[in-house]
């Protein structure tokens, strides 16, 4: 690789450690490219990236980054996947690490906390983004629609008590 080439990699990552929510790191030795591109579809479609990089220039990357924390998982084959939504990389890495035995998760960060496999699975595990959203609007509609209901009950039964004493007033 060329000088100006690493400087142009080392500025790119900069940039994607610096804009980040969530990077978790991984080994990806033994895997086939049919998988890698597996992989990276599941994380594009979860709204992720996946890059692989020399590590030296990753962790020259990562100086002056929140995810700094990082650094000393670069070891091997490593693979780093970000997502600005803190679930969406951590549940893509873990579903394909049940997948794949030759994925291994090592951790990542989250901000400036570092975290260990335990706490990717454990986000992995929470309701991303949009699920949350979706609860959330969940809730607020549902007292809504009950209150509408409330509002028009009394109505619709005095409605049904007047037509109850019209039919029977025809009927005598």
């Amino acid at each position: 690789m060329e000088r100006a080439a690493k400087k142009e990699a080392v500025e790119e990552l900069h940039e994607v450690f610096k804009t980040t929510g969530v990077a978790v790191v991984a080994h990806y030795s033994g895997l086939t490219v049919a998988q890698m591109q597996k992989l990276r579809t599941q994380m594009r479609q979860a709204g992720a990236t996946v890059k692989v990089s020399k590590n030296r220039l990753a962790k020259i990357a990562l100086e002056g980054t929140d995810v700094v924390g990082i650094g000393p998982l670069l070891k091997g084959p490593t693979v780093i996947a970000t997502s600005n939504d803190p679930v969406a990389a951590p549940k893509v890495a873990m579903e394909f690490a049940k997948a794949n035995e030759k994925f291994v998760i090592l951790g990542g960060s989250m901000g400036k906390t570092v975290l260990n496999v335990d706490s990717v699975k454990a986000l992995a595990s929470l309701p991303s983004l949009d699920e949350l959203r979706a609860k959330l609007v969940g809730l607020i509609q549902a007292p809504a629609t009950k209150l509408a209901q409330l509002a028009n009950a009394p109505a619709a039964k005095v409605a049904r008590v007047i037509q109850a004493h019209a039919s029977k007033g025809e009927a005598a």
